[in-house]
């Protein structure tokens, strides 16, 4: 075997459904929590100011913890990382609704938020791992599933809400519940650990240069979809008029069009390859803006909006599955892509409402559709992302344990 070259894995299709669904346990937790959000106001009696700053805090959090997840997956490998870092996130969830006060709640959140970025980036990470193994894309229809196991979440909050159970019962129990089911999860993922030799990653440490160019893609996208996920229903209110309830299915659209897109996106990466399929989501969503900047009625807007959720729905997952292959540490790679796209997603819907005071929402999503051109032009930063794409080969590949309790060996 050259000096380069990856193990295989010991059970390929278990060890896919794993991460697969690690993915959309970490999809759950958000689901759930966004659900409950109007209880923690009412609670708390927060204004929207209030839960403005306290829904910021998870950002923050994210964006400041991304880089240890690093020394997890290194330290203690990647399927160990994984499951602890997954299990606190999910017990995590039942913190916001303990909160007294708004202090509280906001210290609360950023712990909350700092426990979803480490996960997010360490199943990242043993995500891109098993794809190169597999050798075809797979990252898209992980965030499919992250998105699936959302809009699933999301509906038993919803039903919960309207069976008005107090919320830190629900949180609680479905935390509990997340906890268990992550555990058995788990055991499927292969157990990657770094070669011996390798050195530690830094505690925090700016992103790689080779990957700050795949982060500046990701950043286009995550600012397009954090745009619309959180401006959508405002903006077909106040430029379409439109009612609520079709105010409200402009993000429903943008959700939909989002996960079914990344569920069948790897099947169009393998046909296309990395670099033509973000030059055509590129292409869509900005017509998508094109659309949504036109409209003067909610029958352009809100195609207008689900365009763009097409065509922003697998750029996230290709960054990752390009820095990933950009050298011999590919969990400090992914933390500083993500750190950089999710401060995207951390300042767009600020940087929208302020533009949209200083001119209209109508110019704030102008900048959203030059945002989303500029996808066609940066396409090339992603090539690493092809599933046989070689990797740099700046240190030696990880190395693959299978001890006795590996989910491959407990087959009924």
């Amino acid at each position: 075997m050259p000096a380069n070259a990856l193990e295989p894995l010991a059970d390929p299709r278990r060890s896919r459904l794993g991460i697969a669904l690690v993915f959309g346990v970490h999809g759950a937790v958000t689901g759930t929590f966004a659900t409950r959000i109007p209880w923690l106001q009412d609670r708390l009696d927060l204004s929207p100011g209030q839960l403005g700053l306290a829904l910021v805090m998870p950002a923050v959090g994210s964006s400041l913890a991304m880089p240890l997840a690093g020394r997890f997956v290194h330290r203690y490998g990647g399927r160990a990382a994984v499951r602890g870092l997954i299990s606190l996130w999910c017990l995590a969830l039942a913190l916001p609704a303990l909160a007294p006060s708004l202090p509280a709640l906001c210290a609360v959140l950023l712990v909350y938020g700092a426990t979803a970025g480490m996960a997010d980036v360490a199943m990242n990470a043993q995500g891109v791992e098993i794809e190169q193994r597999l050798g075809r894309s797979i990252m898209s229809g992980l965030h499919g599933m992250w998105s699936a196991g959302g809009l699933l979440a999301s509906g038993f909050g919803i039903l919960a809400a309207h069976l008005a159970l107090d919320a830190r019962l629900q949180l609680a129990v479905t935390a509990l519940v997340l906890v268990v089911l992550a555990q058995p999860v788990c055991r499927c993922l292969p157990d990657l650990r770094a070669p011996e030799e390798a050195e530690e990653p830094p505690r925090f440490a700016l992103p790689p240069r080779s990957s700050l160019v795949i982060g500046l893609v990701g950043f286009c996208a995550v600012f397009a979809e954090g745009a619309s996920m959180d401006w959508s229903g405002v903006y077909l209110k106040d430029i379409t008029h439109s009612s609520a309830t079709v105010a409200a299915a402009s993000y429903t659209a943008f959700a939909l069009t989002m996960a079914v897109s990344r569920l069948a996106g790897d099947a169009v990466i393998r046909r296309l390859g990395a670099v033509r399929t973000t030059r055509l989501g590129g292409a869509i969503a900005t017509l998508g803006g094109l659309l949504v900047v036109a409209a003067d009625t909610p029958a352009l807007a809100v195609p207008g909006f689900a365009l763009i959720g097409i065509g922003i729905a697998v750029i996230v997952p290709l960054a990752f599955a390009a820095a990933g292959r950009t050298g011999g540490n590919p969990s400090q790679a992914i933390a500083g892509v993500a750190t950089v796209t999710y401060t995207s997603g951390l300042i767009a819907p600020a940087v929208i409402g302020a533009l949209a005071q200083a001119t209209s929402l109508t110019v704030s999503f102008g900048l959203v559709t030059l945002l989303a051109l500029a996808l066609l032009l940066g396409a090339g930063a992603l090539r690493r992302a092809e599933p046989n794409a070689p990797t740099e080969a700046a240190a030696p590949t990880a190395r693959s344990h299978t001890p006795s309790e590996d989910c491959a060996t407990s087959r009924p």
